[in-house]
């Protein structure tokens, strides 16, 4: 795993290393730079920080060449097939200086050109420069799923990339401002969908995307994405054989992303996925005769737990690990979160209101005493329809059946209800109370408005005045509408499942996963997302066989089925559970203080984006019990911290932070307004 960096026509050689060393946490092992001026004066620089996983030895150094020196690589990822792909490219003549899989991606490209990627199972961000012909070229490629970042800054013929935002920082006239459009999609989901950042002019490569940078013009095409069948046109293979068929692909695929160089463990909850991978990997390492399986277990402390339903039970983990002989490392959580908030803040790049990051972090920082590579459970929920969520659109449609004076009696009497903080209603009621709002709006709508956490009017009302009139209009969830476009063939489970996969799941939950993992320097692997099993999956198994049932559906229903044999029947029954953190305790103790300073009046006015009244009203009703405005004031707290990290250091001193709104609008909200 690395960290890329480079320049077209953009800064110099000092600009590049800057870049390539904010990002060393990325890559401890190495780093290089290599940089090229034309005739014409034009320049082309790559730069590279490595974390050796695979030929630790010095023949992995990046940036890394070609035999003649015409065509040089940057990369990040792991390409797991690459065995079988370098056995082929030797048949066709070429030959290999390391056992890397990154010159296997090098001389692939001088095979196939940009048809290289559609070659490629693995999880991949990299940019090739190619001074074969007359005019050089820079190639670049995002892996199938986006599980690898790729940022980028386009300023006319002037182009910058990296695997992370801040990098981009360092080159001449890039400024870090916000981009309120971006901003109000923060607000509306937690997090910014991919292509925008929360920067102005700093956007992000799409997952399964490529992109080709020659005579100052970037073009950008899709060279994947994850199809499903026609509603009901499902393959009908029978449910034995389709389960015995996925237990194959799926312990193919993390024996496959076990290959390394280097130690290797795994992440270990209460939940389904991860216990699935450590079951396969327990059972390969044990052949090997290997020393035990290191995997790793994170709890909260019981203070931390009271009313929480959404923290993995580490007795369940533990016993599992027994079972399989492995060697468990149950950590005991109580961070000082006041000081770790800001530290992981730099490290997102971007605001990124999900607390399961601090988990994701705390996890990775201990397992790297051990481990280099981490195996994790992300992306089964996707693939096998494993949240809640998916139940609650049924059930919603069950509910908008019901007359219109018991909806609205429910509506009035739920909605009024406490938050039920400290009880194990807690995580119930929030779902409901979200469920009820949305109940009577078309399929798409009630999906849409159920991933969302402030409302078009909700955010009306914390908006200042000046902010609202730059935003209003502004479609910020456009990108889900046309998510569900492009599946309006499948079947609705399937258009949720889609619309996860290519927006939640790429924006949130692989982005906080990366970040949090490198910030460590530790490589985060995913076998769910092997390319080959997700499209089998999409293709051959019926909406009702991922969750089944109506009432008390059974989510993932297939892959459950899968792991007979494999799993114990406690963990194969085990509900859903989140890969979370106690931000309500965490709000009303240890941050009650830092929340006060950050979302005090003066610091509001200041920024002239939100009315100070109405910010502390959601702190008032949540601190009272009143209402549960947990995840909202974590998202405004975040993104404060963001803006001290990066806009007010950018801008030189906080005292200059009070800047003016149209010194914050980025050209698209000025386009937007306009129009």
């Amino acid at each position: 795993m690395c960290g890329i960096s480079g320049l077209v026509n953009w800064g110099d050689r000092e600009t590049l290393g800057r870049m390539t060393a904010v990002q060393s946490h990325r890559g401890p092992n190495d780093g290089g730079l290599w940089d090229h001026r034309s005739p014409d004066g034009s320049y082309i620089g790559l730069g590279s920080r490595r974390l050796s996983i695979l030929d630790l030895s010095a023949g992995g150094h990046m940036p890394m060449s070609n035999e003649d020196g015409r065509v040089w690589i940057t990369y990040n990822g792991e390409i797991y097939n690459f065995p079988d792909l370098r056995r082929e490219l030797e048949g066709k003549g070429h030959r290999f200086r390391s056992n890397t899989d990154t010159e296997v991606v090098l001389h692939l490209y001088e095979e196939m050109g940009q048809e290289c990627v559609t070659r490629l199972n693995g999880m991949f961000a990299f940019a090739i420069c190619d001074l074969r012909e007359s005019t050089p070229r820079v190639f670049m490629a995002r892996d199938h799923f986006g599980i690898k970042p790729f940022y980028y800054a386009l300023r006319g013929r002037r182009l910058a990339f990296a695997s992370e935002a801040k990098a981009l920082l360092e080159v001449p006239e890039m400024e870090a401002r916000i981009d309120l459009q971006a901003l109000d999609q923060y607000l509306t989901f937690l997090w910014v969908p991919d292509p925008k950042t929360l920067f102005e002019g700093i956007l992000k490569l799409l997952a399964g995307h490529r992109a080709m940078f020659r005579d100052g013009r970037l073009e950008i095409s899709q060279y994947w994405d994850l199809s499903f069948p026609p509603a009901g046109q499902e393959f009908r293979l029978p449910e034995d054989h389709l389960a015995r068929e996925i237990e194959e692909r799926f312990r193919h695929s993390v024996e496959q992303q076990m290959v390394s160089d280097v130690p290797l463990g795994a992440f270990l909850s209460a939940g389904l996925d991860s216990s699935s991978i450590v079951a396969i990997m327990a059972t390969a390492t044990a052949k090997t005769a290997k020393a035990p399986l290191r995997t790793y277990t994170v709890t909260f402390p019981k203070k931390y737990r009271k009313g929480e339903n959404t923290l993995d039970d580490p007795a369940v983990a533990a016993r599992l690990a027994r079972t399989l002989g492995c060697e468990n490392q149950q950590i005991v959580v109580e961070p000082d979160v006041a000081d770790l908030l800001p530290k992981l803040c730099w490290h997102m790049d971007e605001p990124t209101a999900d607390p399961a990051l601090i988990t994701a972090y705390l996890v990775c920082r201990e397992a790297s005493r051990d481990v280099t590579v981490l195996l994790s459970g992300v992306g089964g929920d996707e693939l096998f329809a494993g949240y809640r969520k998916y139940a609650a659109h049924y059930w919603a449609q069950m509910y908008s059946k019901l007359p219109g004076w018991m909806r609205r009696g429910a509506e009035s009497a739920i909605g009024g209800m406490p938050g039920l903080r400290g009880t194990s209603f807690k995580g119930p009621l929030r779902m409901v109370k979200k469920m009820l709002r949305s109940a009577a709006l078309p399929a798409e709508e009630r999906f849409v408005r159920n991933c969302t956490y402030l409302d078009s009017v909700q955010r009306e009302g914390v908006y200042t005045p000046e902010m609202w009139s730059e935003v209003a209009g502004w479609d910020s969830d456009g990108q889900h509408r046309a998510a569900f476009e492009k599946v309006q063939h499948a079947d609705f489970l399937n258009q949720m499942l889609y619309l996860d996969t290519k927006i939640f799941m790429t924006s949130l939950n692989l982005t906080y996963n990366d970040k949090m993992s490198m910030a460590c320097s530790v490589e985060v692997r995913v076998p769910f997302l092997d390319r080959e099993l997700a499209e089998f999956v999409a293709w051959n198994v019926p909406p009702r066989m991922k969750l089944k049932g109506f009432f008390s559906p059974t989510t993932k229903h297939i892959f459950r089925e899968a792991m007979q044999g494999v799993l114990p029947d406690e963990v194969l029954r085990q509900p859903k559970a989140g890969f979370a953190a106690p931000t309500d305790y965490w709000l009303a103790n240890d941050l009650r203080e830092m929340t006060d300073d950050l979302l005090s009046e003066s610091r509001l006015r200041g920024r002239g984006l939100f009315r100070s009244e109405r910010m502390q009203r959601l702190i008032v009703e949540h601190r009272s019990g009143r209402q549960d405005w947990s995840t909202q004031i974590w998202q405004f707290l975040t993104l404060e911290l963001w803006m001290q990290n990066f806009i007010d250091r950018s801008a030189g001193s906080t005292a200059s932070t009070r800047d003016s709104m149209n010194g914050w609008m980025s050209r698209e909200s000025k386009q937007a307004a306009i129009a």
